[in-house]
């Protein structure tokens, strides 16, 4: 049999193993995950004849080495950070690697070795990245190859908590890693082109500059724009290109609440609170503001940012429990960051049967022979349960599907890439298509570039 073995069990996984497994006789396939900790996921899977776990510390080199020569093909599902010590042992052991993580340089630096041993490492083939490449390229290449030049083209992806389960003031809930919605947007100011134009906004403005977006029968959001915009520029040959903006989709409102937090200073995540553990909420909100003998810490915080007692950002403050003096933070050394995570959280896991939603948008603008045209393109795709979520669907598929792929030798050609050759993006987009994983394209009269607007 075909030995598949899957490095990580996280919450990504639930389709991704389910979708191997349902192809397993067909295909002749045995799907091995390897975890520290054998997950709820895993558990659930139960006795399927071409299924087992093993218990791997991944930092073991010898036990590492040892699971990734006895596959045919490995699959990444680590923190990023972790992807290029397995990487290196498939080059070694000549064994193919799929991720759903972003190609970092030191991965970049491997494409060589990986052509000279015909070997595919395939990074960024999950949701965002992944379904983003896949579905823009495809349209891109379309209207290239009708002989038309792109002008414009704007991206946004939102992992959101779906309609009937939005239950609070901020229409938010953690569907994936909170901590990379708290740390959002640090690392430098966004930058994007705007009609020609460099522009960047620096962190401190990134909350307060935001576009809305409407989406056929699920209302409005907004958008704030990613760190780098133009880091895809030249992989989608859009050099000549007068607009290119990449952003987050989040409900309209949140943006401007966020700021608070990170007006504040709360979403720092390079230093440490002293005697974090011991601090309650209320006092982890005081340490942010001036000393007052008399004064509340609402009323200080009110006075601070200017946020009057009617406004919706304040219940907004108050629902996430913020100024409780009895809840204790109970993290040691922790980094603001880290404690707004804790408290976030709180508030913000998904209850048992909530359900969670991802939203993707698309804006392409080209031209021919001096008139312009727009296609708008969006994707909803909404959870079933919380093991079987959106975001697991939106993931774990791609990976899947381009696992399988390589195995039977549809997707060929060699080298560390990401997924925007028709090779990739053709088969994957379709078979996508049968689990619901669709876009719905329009043309519409040409807006050009819709203005940052808050």
């Amino acid at each position: 049999m075909r030995q598949i073995l899957i490095i990580g069990s996280g919450k990504s996984s639930a389709y991704l193993i389910k979708y191997l497994l349902d192809k397993s006789i067909s295909e002749n396939l045995f799907v091995t995950v390897a975890d520290i900790h054998i997950t709820t996921t895993i558990k659930q899977i139960g006795n399927h004849k071409n299924f087992k776990a093993i218990t791997l510390d991944v930092c073991n080199e010898a036990a590492r080495n040892e699971a990734i020569k006895n596959s045919n093909i490995v699959v990444s599902m680590l923190p990023a950070s972790m992807h290029i010590d397995v990487a290196k042992d498939c080059i070694k052991h000549r064994k193919h690697m799929v991720t759903a993580s972003y190609v970092s340089p030191e991965m970049q630096a491997l494409n060589h070795d990986a052509i000279a041993n015909n070997l595919i490492l395939m990074n960024e083939i999950g949701l965002d990245p992944g379904i983003d490449h896949m579905s823009a390229m495809q349209v891109l290449d379309t209207i290239r190859d009708n002989g038309y030049e792109v002008i414009l083209f704007e991206s946004f992806t939102g992992g959101l908590v779906a309609p009937e389960n939005d239950t609070n003031l901020w229409n938010y809930k953690f569907t994936w890693n909170p901590r990379n919605v708290v740390v959002a947007g640090q690392g430098g100011a966004a930058k994007f082109l705007q009609e020609g134009t460099y522009k960047y906004i620096p962190y401190n403005r990134l909350f307060r500059r935001t576009e809305f977006l409407d989406i056929d029968g699920f209302g409005r959001f907004e958008v704030y724009a990613n760190r780098d915009s133009l880091k895809y520029q030249s992989a989608y040959k859009l050099n000549n290109i007068k607009t290119l903006y990449r952003g987050t989709i989040r409900r309209v409102g949140f943006s401007r609440a966020w700021n608070i937090f990170v007006t504040l200073g709360m979403t720092d995540d390079s230093y440490t609170i002293e005697d974090s553990e011991n601090m309650s909420y209320r006092d982890f909100v005081n340490a942010f503001l001036p000393y007052s003998p008399s004064d509340s810490v609402e009323l200080k915080l009110r006075h601070q940012l200017k946020i009057d007692q009617d406004d919706i950002v304040w219940d907004k403050l108050v629902e996430l429990d913020i100024f409780n003096s009895e809840k204790k933070v109970q993290l040691k050394k922790a980094t603001p960051a880290q404690i707004l995570q804790k408290i976030l959280i709180d508030s913000w896991s998904l209850a048992q049967n909530d359900k969670d939603m991802i939203v993707m948008y698309h804006k392409f603008g080209y031209q021919k022979n001096g008139k312009k045209h727009q296609i708008d393109a969006s994707m909803v795709v909404l959870g079933d349960d919380q093991t079987y979520t959106a975001m697991a669907k939106t993931v774990g598929l791609p990976v899947a599907i381009a696992t399988l792929a390589i195995l039977n030798k549809k997707i060929k050609t060699p080298g560390v890439q990401i997924p925007i050759t028709p090779e990739v993006y053709q088969p994957i987009l379709k078979e996508l298509k049968t689990f619901g994983i669709t876009f719905q394209e329009k043309e519409v009269p040409y807006l050009g570039y819709n203005p940052l607007n808050n």
